[in-house]
């Protein structure tokens, strides 16, 4: 059934992807056994990372780091590297961060050594960038932002927002949690990003949840290339594959190593598998189903629920306040309750802070119209019985 949690991106896994995944050279193979006798693994390991630099328009892929929080520190500790060598590391310590943000972009930043300072936004969602100008100074490192965000907005303004960042020598992180919504539309590199992490466990179908394994390569643009982390893949001259082990191979500036081996392999098979199956036009059409889906499920709750930016089409995901339970007695965490009473996994919820009694809901693209209607039929009733004054409904606690 759907799982129409908000920022998590919980589509189908095909069964396929989970097949070759379990093949046993891949399955079975070592981080330790020579290279010679791994040139397939390595061989997915490198064409996953062409993918994903040409989806990106990135110059370079780390792939090693094992989950989006790890990616965004990969990403964080590149940028950290690079004012350094610029010899501005007592100088830049403030990194700009929305309300709306995932908590992992600020504890990433303190981890890094940096101060989180929150950016305002706008009454449509999305960042002022008028506040922007006002705290570009030379203690700016970066900025980190989601888009779309995690309102569920497209950000219209960021190529400008990166352009401010630069001429201010600062650098500009992209939170790559809601790639789904971009995916074979657009290049990140064309808005001016620096760095990106990548859910290969949301993005690209690999399973996550109860603990992982997760994924979470990072994209890095031209100004951090030559930080990326080892190890990575190199295919030789000779076609056959490298890895990267020391940076001595090639003299680059990199922050190092930041996982004991190469990166989660079996989400690798499974995330090459998934783009190999749906080629570059299939991508396209996950992005622009999963946007489509998510404007059908707001369309179908319009005047039942109270969306958080009515005036706004929402891109892959739908954010609703709790506005519409007013006087009723039943708060959001009772929704999600009923909710499972009902059969179905919650939506997200009380996230983003930025909205009162939050419910965000992401459906995906592997959803159908008739699953959409049925969850959406579903929250329907639960508003009828919440406004009817059925509280015991919401409030009662089960007996088996």
């Amino acid at each position: 059934g759907i799982y129409p949690l908000g920022s998590c991106t919980m589509k189908y896994n095909p069964r396929v992807n989970e097949k070759v995944a379990r093949y046993p050279g891949f399955s079975a193979i070592h981080p330790l056994q020579p290279m010679k006798t791994a040139q397939g693994a390595l061989e997915v390991i490198y064409r996953l990372q062409e993918w994903l630099g040409k989806l990106t328009g990135m110059e370079r892929v780390a792939m090693s780091p094992a989950a989006g929080a790890h990616g965004e520190l990969c990403g964080m500790m590149c940028i950290r590297q690079a004012i350094e060598d610029r010899g501005e590391a007592d100088q830049r310590k403030v990194v700009l961060v929305p309300a709306s943000a995932h908590g992992t972009n600020p504890a990433t930043a303190v981890m890094c050594g940096f101060k989180p300072l929150y950016l305002e936004a706008k009454a449509d969602g999305r960042i002022d960038l008028e506040d922007l100008k006002s705290k570009m100074n030379d203690n700016v490192a970066a900025m980190m932002l989601t888009n779309p965000n995690t309102c569920g907005l497209f950000e219209r303004e960021i190529a400008d927002a990166a352009e401010i960042l630069h001429k201010n020598g600062s650098f500009f992180y992209c939170d790559g949690a809601n790639f789904n919504a971009l995916l074979g539309r657009v290049k990140v590199a064309d808005l001016g990003v620096d760095a990106m992490h990548i859910n290969l466990h949301k993005t690209f179908s690999t399973p996550h949840g109860g603990g992982g394994p997760g994924s979470g390569p990072v994209v890095l643009s031209h100004r951090l290339a030559k930080y990326a982390p080892i190890s990575y893949v190199e295919k030789t001259e000779e076609g056959s594959y490298k890895l990267i082990e020391c940076p001595t191979e090639t003299g680059a500036a990199t922050v190092g190593r930041i996982k004991g081996f190469h990166g989660q392999m079996g989400m690798f098979v499974r995330a090459l598998a998934y783009c190999m199956a749906h080629g570059v036009d299939g991508l396209r059409q996950v992005s622009g189903d999963a946007v489509l889906n998510a404007n059908y499920l707001s369309e179908r709750l319009r005047g039942t629920f109270s969306h958080a930016y009515p005036n706004e089409r929402c891109m892959h995901e739908v954010l609703f306040s709790d506005h519409f339970l007013k006087g009723t007695g039943v708060s959001t965490l009772d929704m999600a309750k009923a909710l499972l009473d009902e059969g179905y996994h919650p939506f997200t919820m009380y996230w983003p802070l930025v909205v009162s009694g939050a419910m965000l809901m992401e459906p995906t693209e592997t959803e159908s119209k008739e699953s959409l209607d049925a969850y959406a039929d579903t929250l329907i009733h639960l508003v009828k019985e919440a406004k009817s004054g059925n509280k015991q409904m919401f409030k009662e606690v089960w007996k088996w």
